[in-house]
């Protein structure tokens, strides 16, 4: 006779929502082992107390934890190593989901029937001189690089004389890796820490403003690029963006615009 604390793997199966199928594959990769084996048949039966650790298993693997982690986390004796455990799965899910809720929203403006038209002009910059940061980035970090860099300037810079914006290097695009500088305005650059003057050339730019939150910018640029061809125009240097209202300004995307002006000059005709 079983005891009453023990269940089939059909019961177990029941009260844990993990099919058998899982279950069997999960005693055979170590993670969940059942209580006792009948040698004779091959039986598996469970414990009652094992029923908390599969609805762990069971959340875990619903969040596409790997096996391995999932057993690293359950064999862990410290709290706060699973913990930490989770916590960078879930930052990988969380950045996984960001940059698939980022596809979409281009997605969706790229298959529109008719795309807006896109305002753009030509503009005539002078030199200016700005507090900046600047170092070489690579691509997949330019976001967390930004938000420190522009961190450092908002420390330093006590009154600003215009819209915070960046310089960004065409190699960056290119390669995946690039020089990149982000500066604030103001009358009186100063220098601390890696906060230091730096004098913006005079430039020739084709200008529009992309509208909205950033996911899908790469959109606006690609019309911006269709534009500068379709006007006999050449890129000459790294693309300016200038945030005239970001989140800084408001929580809400719908209001956010971003200035994207890229150095060109007109191609000579053959």
């Amino acid at each position: 006779m079983q005891s009453a604390r023990v269940l089939s793997i059909g019961e177990f199966s029941r009260l844990t929502h993990l099919s058998v199928r899982t279950l069997r594959r999960y005693h055979d990769a170590g993670l969940l082992e059942p209580a006792t084996v009948d040698h004779a048949t091959g039986y598996r039966y469970y414990d009652a107390e094992q029923i908390p650790a599969a609805q762990v298993i069971h959340r875990l693997r619903q969040l596409d934890v790997p096996l391995p982690d999932v057993e690293r986390i359950l064999r862990s004796p410290d709290p706060g190593t699973r913990a930490a455990l989770v916590a960078d799965h879930l930052q990988r899910l969380e950045s996984e989901l960001d940059r698939t809720r980022a596809a979409v929203v281009s997605l969706r403006r790229l298959l529109r029937p008719e795309p807006a038209p896109l305002d753009v002009e030509l503009s005539a910059v002078p030199a200016v001189t700005v507090a900046a940061v600047e170092d070489d980035v690579h691509h997949d970090d330019v976001l967390a690089w930004y938000a420190g860099a522009m961190a450092e300037l908002d420390a330093v810079v006590s009154e600003p004389s215009g819209a915070p914006g960046g310089l960004y290097d065409n190699a960056l695009f290119e390669d995946g890796h690039g020089h990149v500088l982000v500066y604030r305005p103001t009358a009186n650059p100063p220098r601390s820490g890696r906060v230091h003057p730096v004098t913006l050339p005079a430039a020739e730019l084709a200008v529009t403003v992309h509208v909205g939150e950033h996911d899908d910018i790469d959109v606006t640029y690609g019309q911006l690029g269709r534009w500068v061809v379709a006007n006999a125009l050449a890129v000459a240097g790294p693309v300016r963006e200038t945030y005239l209202v970001g989140p800084r300004d408001t929580p809400h995307p719908a209001e956010w615009r971003t200035e994207i002006g890229w150095p060109v000059f007109r191609v000579a005709p053959r």
